[in-house]
């Protein structure tokens, strides 16, 4: 059963939600690898695929919000990012198997996507990632439990790949607990 989606099209529509600031995470994983193919899922507005391009990496950004692709469309100038309008839980992007040195997933939890994503992910590749953590803090508003993983779930869904970086746990600046991972397809 799937939820009513969050109306994407309008939180990217306010400024106040446009960040062009790179996932940490994300700056890592680029540096354990030359320059290749990416996938970014559900990019937004385009702040990972925009770095990993200016890196010299060949991006494919998804994203099922118009806004999002139109902006990252509107920051791209040459840079070698494919934007992507597709809603992933409909199926409208099929991830190529061994296609990508490099897949991210920053805060999108598609349960069923992950075999698409291992299958993905070139041998010596890296996923990057990270999902928000149940958490049952009392100042932390409820979220639908579709979008949130157990600890060690996250971990859990690379069992046999070569585990770089591996937390769980809030971070500054950050309501959420996160699982955050660096997976190296062995």
């Amino acid at each position: 059963m799937k939820n009513v989606p969050r109306d994407w099209d309008h939180h990217y529509s306010s400024p106040d939600y446009i960040d062009y600031t790179p996932e940490p995470l994300l700056v890592q994983a680029a540096d354990l690898l030359p320059p290749g193919r990416a996938l970014d899922l559900a990019c937004g507005p385009g702040r990972n695929a925009l770095h990993l391009a200016k890196l010299g990496w060949h991006v494919t950004a998804v994203d099922s919000s118009a806004v999002a692709i139109r902006l990252l469309r509107e920051q791209i100038a040459g840079a070698a990012v494919e934007a992507r309008l597709a809603n992933l839980e409909c199926n409208e992007f099929s991830i190529a198997p061994d296609g990508y040195d490099l897949i991210c997933d920053f805060f999108y939890l598609q349960r069923d996507l992950f075999p698409q994503i291992r299958a993905g992910v070139r041998l010596g590749g890296v996923f990057a990632g990270a999902i928000h953590l149940f958490d049952d803090a009392p100042a932390i508003r409820p979220r639908n439990p579709e979008f949130l993983m157990h600890p060690g779930e996250l971990r859990d869904q690379f069992d046999g790949w070569k585990i770089l970086y591996y937390t769980e746990g809030g971070e500054p600046g950050r309501s959420r607990r996160t699982a955050r991972i660096l997976a190296r397809r062995a």
